[in-house]
């Protein structure tokens, strides 16, 4: 594994955009054929949630959308816990969880600008919570593709215990990933939920013994990686978390029918038919950074009022 970051630093402006020499103070970011590895890595606080971590959480992000060698990623906590939610220690007054003052006078939620940030992302995520994923360690990962869970690992919408209300857009997530009562009933309660309750409900897709866990991100990032073209991979993303929304399915209708028609004037196109008739692998070669169709992005940018 090739590592892209320290443990010391802040997060290089400018210069080699895909992260080769990027060093974060909170997560770390490594490469691996392809695959893109962001560990939370804070263990001293079981990788509690910051202001600076949500920062460089969304950094790292930017920086994986703009490297088209990066095929899919993969998020994971170090130590014994994915995520323990924010970091109280920092104080109750916001200063863990919320970013600067907002021009109405609306502290804007941090959590909820990293979720904003995985939803536009271009590239697969996959989250691979190996231990305790509370608050927004149980929240951040709700835009994410893919989620694989450790045996061991628990999960917690806890806010009405701590007095307060989901974060980190998980009021729009968590009920289309799991229903609405499941998602009343975790919210409301606060309570801890285990890996296998997680998985009956849909939460996560598979439960796994945790020294296999990361092993199987890498198997399902690895058959995204060497078959598929990543542009199709890009549109396919947007195109399925956008019509969660639709009210209709001519609105799917319309949006598959440029797609499909862009997409197959492309060389990538092209090659996976030739590919298939001629009993070969394919090669594609279109780039997520310079080689999307014109109708994307065809969401309107939403504004925070």
């Amino acid at each position: 594994m090739l590592p892209i970051c320290g443990t010391q630093g802040r997060p290089a402006t400018g210069g080699d955009r895909e992260g080769r020499t990027v060093a974060y103070n909170t997560i770390l970011y490594e490469i691996e054929d392809g695959l893109l590895t962001i560990t939370l890595n804070r263990p001293d606080r079981l990788n509690a949630y910051t202001r600076e971590l949500g920062g460089e959480f969304i950094d790292a992000i930017d920086r994986a959308d703009e490297d088209d060698s990066v095929r899919a990623i993969i998020v994971t906590g170090a130590g014994r816990a994915f995520c323990a939610g924010a970091d109280l220690n920092i104080g109750a007054d916001g200063k863990a969880s919320f970013s600067d003052d907002h021009t109405t006078g609306v502290k804007r939620d941090g959590g909820g600008l990293v979720a904003l940030r995985l939803f536009d992302c271009k590239k697969p995520l996959i989250a691979a919570v190996n231990g305790a994923a509370v608050g927004f360690g149980a929240t951040h990962i709700l835009p994410m593709d893919v989620r694989l869970a450790a045996d061991n690992a628990k999960f917690g919408f806890v806010f009405a215990r701590r007095g307060i209300v989901p974060e980190a857009c998980s009021s729009w997530f968590l009920p289309r990933v799991v229903g609405i009562g499941t998602a009343a009933e975790w919210v409301y309660t606060g309570r801890l939920i285990g890996a296998e309750e997680a998985c009956a409900k849909g939460l996560v897709s598979q439960v796994l013994p945790a020294d296999k866990l990361l092993a199987e991100a890498r198997r399902i990032g690895r058959e995204i990686a060497d078959n598929t073209s990543a542009v199709s991979v890009a549109l396919s993303r947007q195109m399925l978390w956008s019509m969660l929304t639709a009210d209709h399915p001519m609105e799917a209708h319309k949006l598959e029918s440029h797609g499909v028609s862009a997409m197959k004037a492309t060389q990538d196109g092209y090659e996976g038919v030739a590919s298939f008739l001629e009993k070969r692998p394919a090669n594609f070669t279109l780039k997520p950074s310079t080689d999307m169709p014109a109708h994307y992005p065809w969401a309107k940018p939403r504004s925070f009022d």
